[in-house]
């Protein structure tokens, strides 16, 4: 058992406390940020004059050797070592003699965990904006193709008005874009550098802070020592936006599961992303698009799993907080995968547009703008609507749509009615004379599109 604190100690730590103890099996994949955050702090320290140059370099090369072996897989992360820390401060010790000792000089694993990750989580950030905007520029991909694919629009699942396709992907790219602003400001509040904090009250050796948060690509140091070790709102604030991440990719999800039913066959999903049954050999399953909507959940348990961890943690570092990781990297692992995933299930989707055109025809979704046209002829539009609240349960007990009446049989219910009708509730017109912003008329959609583009740019 590899330890770094055994001098206080007479007795052998029990072999099942160790192994409940030890973080080594997960806190292995923070190497990297451990070796980066390592070498800046020697840095510092010869720079200040706390080590001698001879020691910086022999340090520096040790740390670099450890790395390269790790990533070529000369060298094994075991768990014979109680962490990471531990681990790269034991091998280095091992292959530099003492002056591998000399590397935590003005340092405590507390701020060096909570640097590692800080740095863990700023690097997944910035794995995680081009991974969105990858998916972004698919949905972009399947605006800029349908901004004459018609189809109707829901309210409580129920067909209400016409719009696009175009339209419809449009609500999925705003949300991912705020999905996007949250990222950068959850990156701008975390890029504050713990390092030097020490346990809790610093150091008595005259570290350089800001020279080493600078060498880290942070914006300042932090400025209490106590909350630098102890906090983890960045973590949890990334836990957050993960959940909202997937709590837009699981209603993506939802809408291609109800579109690939039998029922509305809107789509049509790529044997790539499809699984079969094993006694059902007619079955094309969503089962992609399904796993996505159930890891919400998952990724929402990490999020609880965090809050409930630090909501009672008495100032300043406690072991209770060593629980961030698991939960971190297992929500980090599952939104990666589920972008992805997203990204290439609806890519390679292929959408029935005369079905959707059909349905959105067929459900009475140009109802409003039959009302619009009366209140167009003078009709108060409460009346309006009475009226063609009429024309619908009319058109119900017949099983027609409303441009099935005869414009005698619309006369009966309002003599408003002429023969503009028809070509005022046809659903492309009903589309295209939406032009506000935001609306899915052609060019609204057009304008959307540019700023799109120009997002993505």
């Amino acid at each position: 058992m590899a330890q770094l604190w055994g001098g206080r100690f007479k007795g052998k730590t029990d072999d099942l406390v160790y192994q409940f103890n030890a973080s080594i099996e997960f806190d292995k994949r923070l190497y990297r940020q451990d070796i980066e955050g390592s070498k800046a702090h020697v840095n510092m320290l010869g720079r200040q004059g706390i080590l001698t140059d001879t020691d910086v370099d022999s340090i520096l090369k040790g740390l670099d050797g450890i790395l390269s072996d790790i990533e070529s897989g000369r060298l094994e992360i075991t768990s014979e070592y109680e962490d990471v820390h531990s681990f790269v401060e034991a091998v280095l010790t091992e292959r530099i003699g003492d002056a591998g000792k000399r590397l935590h000089t003005g340092r405590s694993r507390n701020d060096q965990v909570a640097l590692d990750m800080k740095l863990y989580v700023r690097d997944r950030i910035d794995e995680m904006i081009p991974e969105l905007k990858g998916l972004m520029e698919v949905i972009l991909g399947i605006m800029e193709a349908n901004v004459s694919t018609y189809m109707p629009g829901f309210t409580h699942l129920q067909k209400a008005q016409p719009v696009t396709l175009a339209h419809h992907m449009g609500a999925y790219f705003e949300m991912f874009k705020r999905d996007v602003g949250r990222l950068r400001d959850a990156r701008v509040r975390l890029n504050e550098c713990p390092l030097g904090s020490g346990a809790l009250a610093g150091t008595t050796y005259p570290l350089d802070r800001e020279y080493t948060a600078e060498l880290l690509g942070f914006d300042r140091p932090t400025a209490n020592s106590m909350d630098s070790v102890s906090d983890r709102d960045y973590v949890i604030e990334l836990l957050s936006d993960l959940s909202l991440i997937m709590v837009h990719l699981s209603r993506l999800s939802e809408e291609i599961i109800i579109w690939n039913s039998n029922e509305y066959g809107f789509v049509e999903l790529d044997d790539a992303y499809s699984t079969g049954s094993s006694i059902m050999p007619q079955k094309k399953n969503p089962d992609i698009a399904e796993l996505i909507r159930g890891k919400t959940g998952r990724v929402y348990g990490d999020l609880i799993s965090l809050l409930t961890m630090m909501k009672g943690i008495p100032l300043a570092y406690d072991k209770d907080i060593q629980e961030d990781k698991e939960a971190s990297f297992d929500a980090i692992d599952t939104v990666h995968a589920c972008i992805r995933l997203m990204s290439g299930m609806l890519a390679t989707t292929t959408f029935n547009k005369e079905r959707m055109l059909a349905s959105a025809a067929k459900g009475f979704t140009n109802a409003t703008d039959a009302a619009d046209y009366l209140v167009g002829k003078g009709v108060p539009f409460r009346d309006a609507h009475r009226y063609v609240g009429e024309i619908v349960l009319f058109c119900l007990e017949r099983g027609i749509a409303i441009d099935d009446m005869t414009l005698d049989e619309l006369r009966d219910i309002c003599p408003e009615f002429d023969e503009g009708i028809y070509e005022a509730i046809d659903i492309k017109t009903c589309v295209d004379r939406r032009n506000t912003i935001g609306a899915p008329g052609m060019d609204a959609m057009k304008n959307e599109i540019e700023k799109c583009r120009e997002f993505l740019k």
